[in-house]
């Protein structure tokens, strides 16, 4: 059902290595995929469940994001209830404090910190939302604090912004970890370095062919985001690639005690136990290059992610850059996940679009995932299905990485 890139080279040691029969075949080692195996065995653990990935776990946006454990969606409270509703907008907020409970519930191993989060407003006019959003989330039963001026440099550790929004629960982890915890616990066979290249429909179920050899299995669940287009093109205009880029710095003294997401979240920081700055965003200004770019960095982008730096958190000084590297996330036309059965395949279910907000949704859309793959009802299903991908929230540069 889709054109691969060129395959690689195999040597007969690697090609046609036996894989496990298998009830349910998960292809994407991110943490939407580790998650789905994860729930798998939660819910039922008579399944033979394998993960395939196509490189190592959590080698995509996955493994490149800033860990960022933040509760709602891509815009602010009060935007997302102009653009899709009180209703469908509390729904949303909910799926992710459930997905942020789930996480902590796994036990730690993930060096999860629940310091809460910091919106910190960047102009007059997203502080007027972030107030607004406030006031809906207190009705909505959701304890937040808006703080005016000043007071949202104290909160965010920074200076020159126009209030910030300190929403208590959620946090930050090492998303790598988090992955690697959800596929070491789900108990599935791990096949890392298996790229799947073609999947066709089989007499129950689906068959799956890859650069190293071919397995079937009556369910299939695809967690490939960004990189689902290239084995299903008929789901191109489901999402879209986009390239967010990051720098960290050399170790500095304690500065930040929470992450910041502000100027609408096109930049975000945060700083690691270990005492290194992790940078991000600055998309907004360099649209037309980071869309569906490759993996890389460009000079001009990362000059403006320290001079975001050193102008909104001069505490932290002027330490050295020790990394830059970037990471395709896949965006939706509605700004929201999508959920779907597979054109012409029933039997394999898809799931893209988290927007760069995969770490906030991933866990809990594993069990969406999971529950829809066996037959079961999720009260979440409605939000993200297939043939609603064209309403919702319109997607913006902005990243919650």
């Amino acid at each position: 059902m889709g054109e691969g890139s060129p395959s690689r080279t195999h040597s007969p040691w690697q090609r046609g290595l036996p894989l496990p029969d298998s009830d349910v075949v998960v292809v994407g080692g991110g943490v939407t995929g580790a998650a789905t195996a994860y729930w798998l065995r939660r819910l039922d653990p008579t399944l033979r469940v394998t993960l395939l990935e196509a490189e190592t776990l959590a080698f995509g946006a996955s493994g490149r994001n800033a860990g960022f454990l933040l509760l709602g969606t891509h815009v602010d409270y009060a935007s997302a209830v102009a653009a899709v509703g009180r209703e469908r907008a509390w729904r949303l907020w909910r799926f992710t404090e459930d997905n942020a409970d789930q996480v902590s519930e796994l036990g730690g191993g993930c060096d999860l910190a629940l310091t809460g989060s910091v919106l910190a407003a960047g102009s007059p006019e997203e502080a007027a939302r972030l107030r607004a959003s406030e006031r809906m989330l207190a009705e909505d039963g959701v304890s937040v604090s808006f703080v005016e001026g000043a007071g949202g440099d104290a909160a965010s550790g920074g200076r020159g912004f126009h209030g910030a929004l300190v929403i208590p629960r959620g946090g930050a982890l090492h998303p790598v970890k988090l992955v690697r915890l959800l596929a070491a616990t789900s108990g599935a066979t791990v096949v890392e370095g298996w790229r799947v290249e073609r999947l066709d429909a089989v007499a129950g179920g689906v068959r799956l062919e890859g650069d190293a050899g071919a397995l079937e299995a009556p369910r299939v669940i695809l967690c490939l985001n960004a990189d689902l287009p290239r084995l299903i093109p008929d789901l191109a205009g489901a999402v879209r690639p986009v390239r967010a880029q990051m720098l960290a710095t050399a170790p500095v003294a304690p500065v930040l005690d929470r992450p910041v997401y502000s100027h609408e979240g096109f930049y975000y920081i945060r700083q690691r136990p270990d005492g290194r700055v992790l940078v991000g965003g600055a998309r907004h200004r360099h649209e037309a290059e980071e869309e569906g770019a490759a993996d890389g960095t460009t000079a001009t982008l990362q000059a403006d992610l320290e001079a975001y730096l050193h102008r909104h958190f001069p505490a932290v000084g002027t330490p050295a850059v020790e990394r830059r590297w970037s990471g395709l996330m896949g965006f939706s036309p509605s700004g929201l996940p999508v959920v779907g059965a597979v054109p012409g395949l029933p039997a394999a279910l898809y799931a893209c679009g988290f927007t760069g907000h995969g770490m906030a949704l991933g866990v809990r859309m594993g069990l969406l995932l999971t529950r829809r793959a066996l037959g079961q009802a999720d009260e979440a299903a409605d939000l993200f299905s297939g043939e609603q991908d064209a309403s919702g929230m319109a997607p913006t540069t902005a990243s919650a990485r």
